[in-house]
């Protein structure tokens, strides 16, 4: 298990405010508030259906709510939407790099669609392979890339342009325990250098319980519980508990039924693609 995470930073860099989103009949979000710091890796979690992942396309900009607002960066949801959208970046579970190219062109590319270009452009893709330990896979096709090294290249991208934010949907989603573990450590690597503020979804307990600062859990669209992990032993008054228990007691241990079909068809889909 990785290393009990660094105290929360303070100063919060994503403010959510009463954000409410349905589709249809299903109330996907209800009045949801949180804060993110600064600097601080955030863990985001739920059953398949509680609404974690209609939050981050919220935040992201690619969902209006229907009430409420946020504020990422300092910039406001219903108001710069577009500057909230150069300032972070985004690690799907679907894929996002092509397989044509090599890592290098992957990089470049998306570099370009953010306005980088010439030797900045050059010296920032240098540095990105090197920190991700792509170095020597950075002109072969992705195609032959390994899972881990589909991921760590995915995670490269997204910070290219140095942004504030990056959200992380299930990043380790298919991939082997060193996989996982190297990942881990290219996460903390992240806020180490950058002190870039994360926000992830998980499914994988120890994974939250190891990297995040503070966790949110999630049921059926409102907000279960949030702390620390010494936080929400406390007001579970579980003093011994892990992340598993915890999850379990704030749930109340029931599946989610809303979008089970779609989030499970996804998740195998990166499971294949990375395994």
């Amino acid at each position: 298990m990785p290393p009990h995470p660094p105290q929360t930073p303070v100063g919060p860099t994503i403010r959510v405010l009463g954000l409410s989103k349905s589709f249809g009949d299903v109330k996907a979000v209800r009045d949801l508030s949180f804060d993110v710091a600064r600097g601080e890796c955030f863990g985001l979690l739920g059953p398949n259906g509680a609404g974690k992942s209609t939050t981050i396309k919220i935040l992201i900009t690619l969902l209006k709510p229907d009430k409420g607002d946020a504020e990422v960066n300092g910039f406001r949801l219903t108001r710069d939407p577009t500057r909230i959208r150069g300032s972070i970046g985004y690690v799907p579970q679907s894929l996002s790099v092509d397989g044509v190219l090599t890592g290098r062109e992957n990089l470049a590319f998306f570099g370009k669609l953010y306005g980088l270009g010439g030797r900045d452009l050059q010296g920032r893709v240098d540095r990105v392979l090197a920190a991700f330990d792509l170095a020597g896979a950075a002109d072969r096709p992705v195609s032959g890339y390994s899972g881990g090294m589909i991921r760590r290249l995915e995670i490269a991208q997204s910070i290219l342009h140095r942004p504030a934010v990056v959200f992380l949907d299930e990043p380790t989603v298919g991939l082997d325990p060193t996989a996982r573990e190297a990942l881990w450590g290219h996460i903390r690597w992240m806020r180490r250098e950058h002190g870039t503020t994360i926000l992830l979804t998980t499914h994988y307990m120890e994974e939250a319980e190891g990297l995040c600062d503070r966790i949110a859990i999630m049921n059926r669209g409102t907000l279960a519980a949030l702390g620390t992990l010494a936080e929400l032993r406390r007001k579970a008054r579980m003093p011994r508990a892990d992340m598993n228990r915890l999850f379990t007691r704030f749930t109340g241990g029931a599946e989610q039924t809303e979008g089970d079909f779609k989030n499970v068809r996804s998740q195998r889909r990166t499971a294949r693609r990375l395994g």
